[in-house]
């Protein structure tokens, strides 16, 4: 069987939470780290979507980031990621989970607006944080009332937090000092969790371009540290 490959950018969120699935799950796939302002004909051949994740498998491709967490998980699933969840993985998408569906459909248009506040003029970036708030007051209530205070869905990591968290680190990071002002110490400290975790270290490493004249690709999956 051919080697799995999976055209990647490291600080694209989408791309961390597909990451995040494979090494979780302990598969292997060879990794191309994409340039977005030069992306390799062989990804546009393999999607025309044009954006990162792409998964190319010897019988499919898939392009969806949700959908390369649901595959990896389909694979091993050993921590129970999916235990707060009520996915079945033959019939149903893990955009069916409705924390995952809200942050993608109604926070991620949010988030963009935030961060790429210069485009939006029609809102000052403050007033696009503003707007914003009630889906990350949500995530706090949520670790509130989750027992153990910690994290979004389980009294540990689970999908939703794999699946959200990325975004929030780019929510954080467009303007990080205002983003610890907030009175959400608990996505605070869920926040900072997530980034000392050794899953997302791991995934994080940097890797040079791939480029199909130097054929440079890594196998991801093999522990970097």
């Amino acid at each position: 069987m051919s080697q799995s490959v999976l055209y990647s950018f490291r600080r694209c969120p989408y791309a961390m939470r597909a990451r995040l699935a494979i090494f979780y799950s302990g598969l292997q796939v060879e990794l191309r780290e994409v340039v977005l302002k030069n992306k390799p004909q062989t990804m546009l051949n393999a999607s025309a979507k044009g954006t990162v994740p792409v998964l190319v498998l010897e019988d499919r491709v898939i392009d969806e980031s949700l959908d390369i967490m649901q595959w990896s998980l389909t694979h091993n699933d050993r921590d129970g990621w999916l235990a707060g969840t009520r996915v079945n993985l033959e019939l149903q998408s893990l955009a069916d989970d409705e924390l995952i569906n809200q942050h993608d459909t109604e926070f991620k248009p949010l988030l963009d607006r935030y961060k790429y506040f210069d485009r939006h003029p029609e809102k000052t970036q403050e007033e696009h944080l503003q707007t914003a708030l009630p889906f990350l007051a949500e995530l706090e209530d949520r670790i509130k009332l989750n027992g153990d205070g910690k994290f979004l869905a389980l009294n540990r990591f689970s999908i939703q937090d794999a699946a959200i968290f990325p975004f929030i680190r780019q929510f954080a990071h467009s303007d990080l000092k205002r983003f610890y002002t907030l009175n959400l110490p608990l996505l605070q400290q869920w926040l900072n969790t997530c980034l000392e975790s050794s899953l997302f270290k791991q995934i994080m490493f940097k890797y040079e371009a791939w480029s199909e004249l130097s054929n440079n690709a890594v196998i991801f999956g093999e522990r970097v540290r």
